[in-house]
């Protein structure tokens, strides 16, 4: 297939490269041109020092371009990028074809997932065309061919079906699950409960404390995502659970290594300076509050890495509120 993808981080140019070896002829496209410029002429992203870009994958400079003639959309940019990646392709794409969401997050203000973003602007009769692609996967790895499980969601059967049959290989397998909101919520957030445990790690607590917030942190999401009609179900799954652990537990996650750098006392721009790339959990962190206080729905731990990151709490008295709440009997 000839597919456009929008986005050149880390993992845009994975899984460019990864569509490319499974035989598709694809175009990448980034607003950053100086980047693109040095992918172009160096075949290296800075941040995957290991991985050659194949010269099959074609850079592209001007995003009109990225459009014509393709059969398919992939995009990986930041949550403050994705409306206007789609309200473009909505301008300069016409008939509309697949589109394929790769990022994860949730909208400042809207709450929305991006999903629900994507069937905003193309309307719902097109929602059809609309699909993820989520779960346990570093761009580092993923590059080396280790072996990577994720889920494919979509609004149709027929579009899951065309996800696994574009991205499927023999390291990378993808199943389909047809809850797409319940696979972006958890996604989403799951970087804040990351960002939580690389404060723990960074305050020198042990594995006792990451345990423990890995898995009221995933109780707070299966909560609050009955808000967007989620099947909770959903988060004991890859693009749940799953995502959950290698988010929390790996050093190669931006939003554990920004946790730990606040723990050593940077303030959120240092930290985001430091890590290099967008941490979507602080982003997430400020749309999922707003949600759970619309809602009534209590999301201690989010809302203590809130205060840490926007009130200024310290992290440890985030810690002591944390446990000082009254001890409620466990369910799910």
């Amino acid at each position: 297939m000839k597919i456009g993808y929008l986005g050149a981080g880390t993992w845009g140019v994975c899984l460019a490269s990864l569509l490319v070896g499974n035989g598709h002829k694809v175009k990448l496209w980034d607003r950053d041109k100086n980047h693109l410029n040095n992918l172009k002429m160096k075949r290296k992203h800075p941040k995957l020092p290991e991985h050659v870009i194949p010269q099959e994958l074609e850079i592209i400079f001007e995003i009109e371009e990225l459009f014509d003639g393709v059969d398919i959309v992939v995009e990986s940019v930041t949550s403050n990028g994705i409306r206007v990646a789609l309200e473009k392709m909505l301008l300069h794409k016409q008939p509309l074809c697949p589109f394929v969401i790769t990022s994860k997050g949730l909208e400042q203000e809207t709450g929305m997932l991006f999903p629900e973003i994507a069937k905003e602007i193309f309307t719902d009769k097109n929602k059809h065309l609309i699909g993820c692609i989520s779960g346990p996967s570093h761009a580092e790895e993923v590059v080396k061919k280790m072996p990577t499980s994720l889920v494919c969601s979509a609004y149709s059967k027929q579009m899951m079906i065309l996800l696994g049959e574009i991205f499927n290989n023999e390291y990378f397998r993808v199943y389909p699950n047809s809850d797409i909101l319940g696979v972006s919520f958890g996604a989403a957030m799951k970087n804040i409960i990351a960002i939580a445990c690389g404060i723990s790690d960074g305050l020198g607590y042990g594995d006792n404390s990451k345990a423990a917030l890995i898995t009221r942190g995933l109780h707070e999401i299966r909560k609050l995502s009955v808000v967007k009609n989620a099947d909770p179900l959903t988060l004991n799954g890859l693009s749940g659970l799953g995502d959950l652990c290698v988010t929390c537990l790996s050093k190669l996650s931006r939003n554990y290594r920004f946790g730990t750098l606040i723990a050593k006392g940077y303030n959120m721009q240092d930290a985001q300076n430091e890590i290099g790339m967008v941490v979507e959990g602080i982003y997430s962190c400020v749309s999922a509050l707003q949600l759970a206080r619309k809602n009534s729905i209590p999301i201690p731990i989010s809302e203590a890495v809130y205060n840490i990151l926007f009130d200024h709490m310290s992290p440890r008295d985030a810690v002591r509120s944390l446990l000082s709440r009254p001890i409620k009997e466990e369910h799910f």
